[in-house]
């Protein structure tokens, strides 16, 4: 089709080739739409060529990102029920990491676009992607960053994937120093964490799975854990407990979506 297009326009006299490549352009366009139809990422709704998803997911998106949220622990809360910087969830708890950046709450499209990105729709790493950036930029503790350190799998969960989820979302953020460290490593498998039903058998369930590398070169530095999860921190916290106990002088979370607002 396109090159019958372009044939017949040659052989009218006279055309200008920039409106000669214009027409081609558009023909091309209304091939590729018609063999392969844009659908929405997230639920397979048609949409525009230009978006990457449809209406009704945006609307979603929209409305479980953004708002206010204690930047200790992540949770909802209004910035006048916070008392020295912290929710009063988080009053006596011994937190690791010393602040959170989170990109919404884990409900409606953000949740069913996780899921999916875990379960191998890696093409939803740049909406996600996206949205990790501007916590990032809203989180507070973006000047203060050195090494960007993804949560690990353990490497036959690792294996099964084919990917680690936390560090293709930790190579879509944009920083002019930040650099990726994977020195950190799961030395334990442990069972689903959202199997476990409460807080502390959460805790129990990541006690010491975690430690670094020999050699490593994590001392002294300011980190920031990337996951794409947060329920009751259970692992963010072992992890930046590891962490500092390897020397890193601060250590920060960037998280996709907090979830569990109920669970203690």
């Amino acid at each position: 089709m396109i090159f019958i297009l372009r044939d017949k326009l040659h052989k009218i006299r006279g055309v200008d080739s920039r409106k000669l490549k214009e027409l081609t352009g558009i023909g091309f366009q209304g091939l590729k739409q018609l063999l392969w139809p844009a659908v929405c990422i997230n639920c397979g709704a048609s949409i525009s060529e230009e978006d990457n998803l449809c209406n009704h997911c945006w609307d979603e998106l929209l409305s479980c990102t953004g708002g206010d949220y204690c930047r200790r622990c992540g949770r909802d809360v209004s910035r006048f029920g916070l008392l020295e910087g912290a929710c009063p969830d988080c009053q006596g708890k011994e937190i690791y990491f010393d602040g959170i950046g989170r990109s919404g709450v884990y409900k409606d499209a953000l949740q069913r676009m996780i899921l999916s990105f875990k379960r191998g729709g890696t093409e939803l790493d740049k909406v996600l992607g996206h949205l990790a950036n501007s916590a990032f930029e809203g989180s507070g503790f973006i000047n203060e960053i050195e090494i960007f350190v993804p949560v690990p799998l353990h490497w036959s969960r690792r294996l099964l994937r084919g990917y680690n989820q936390s560090l293709i979302v930790a190579k879509k953020l944009k920083h002019s120093a930040g650099k990726i460290n994977t020195e950190l490593v799961r030395i334990r498998r442990t069972k689903s964490q959202p199997l476990m039903a409460s807080a502390a058998a959460r805790a129990r369930n990541v006690k010491g799975a975690f430690g670094v590398r020999r050699g490593h070169k994590l001392a002294g530095r300011n980190i920031c854990l990337v996951d794409d999860i947060k329920t009751t921190g259970a692992t963010l916290n072992e992890c930046a407990k590891t962490l500092k106990q390897a020397g890193a002088s601060k250590v920060f979370a960037l998280v996709l979506a907090v979830a569990g607002q109920d669970v203690r």
